[in-house]
């Protein structure tokens, strides 16, 4: 892949992969080795968090269609191999996160993706992108499934400053940019809608009233966790990462 193209964004855009996409690979261990390793990559390049958890799905009977959304990943490496995340050295200690969820984006199960994406003052420190475990009836489930996900992260992740003797300010700022799972949280009256994720809204509600977590609302078009929940636009990408602190070397100081 040395000398391939190189592309801008990690997977193909309006990608519709199905399970039985392609014909069956005779070896299906070369596209394991390669999703492992992306994986691993993965570690330090939020960017590509999206890509390697869509192709981890495959894993079990991978086709050539698959592999070669493989190869677009390794494309777009080689356009940003000097990507890294940017850790600022006088940055605050406050905690933000955004939290987020494409409803029903998974052609083959329907189960929607929750992603988030936690800052420290203004260095990505923890994040995450994973379908879920239950279909989600509604948006509003998906998001608030997403929230509660983000809530149980800055959970450990205050905890685990506390025990660095760092206190960092509270509440954190939660962003999402689901109204109607914003409102459930500051008024959580269950009823047929909303009772089958009850447990979901109890434990989102506590953070909540406890004054550890204050939820936000956020527009789409600024929603961060958007690169960890869907393919999104080139020029999309570019603003993301910027704003998540994903930069080239060639760009950072002296």
């Amino acid at each position: 892949m040395e000398n391939c193209r190189a592309l801008k964004v990690p997977l193909t855009p309006d990608l519709k992969l199905y399970m039985d996409s392609g014909e069956m690979l005779p070896d299906p261990n070369r596209f394991r080795r390669l999703v492992g390793k992306l994986i691993y990559l993965s570690i330090t390049r939020p960017d590509i968090s999206f890509a390697v958890q869509f192709l981890s799905q495959f894993m079990s009977n991978p086709t050539d269609a698959h592999m070669q959304e493989a190869f677009h990943v390794l494309r777009y490496l080689k356009a940003t191999s000097h990507h890294g995340i940017f850790l600022a050295a006088n940055s605050d200690l406050q905690l933000k996160a955004y939290c987020d969820s494409d409803w029903g984006s998974c052609p083959n199960s329907r189960k929607s993706v929750t992603g988030y994406a936690v800052l420290l003052g203004n260095s990505l420190i923890s994040w995450k992108s994973k379908k879920q475990g239950v279909v989600a009836c509604s948006t509003a489930e998906g998001e608030y499934r997403a929230m509660a996900k983000t809530c149980c992260e800055l959970t450990w992740l205050i905890a685990l400053l506390h025990d660095l003797a760092i206190k960092p300010p509270l509440p954190v700022h939660l962003f999402c940019d689901n109204q109607a799972a914003l409102h459930i949280v500051r008024n959580p009256v269950f009823h047929e809608r909303t009772k089958h994720i009850e447990v979901d809204c109890h434990y989102v509600h506590d953070k909540f009233k406890t004054g550890q977590v204050q939820q936000c609302y956020i527009t789409s078009t600024n929603q961060l966790a958007d690169l960890f929940t869907k393919v999104v636009s080139a020029s999309q990408y570019v603003h993301f990462l910027t704003k998540l602190g994903v930069v080239s070397s060639a760009q950072l100081p002296a």
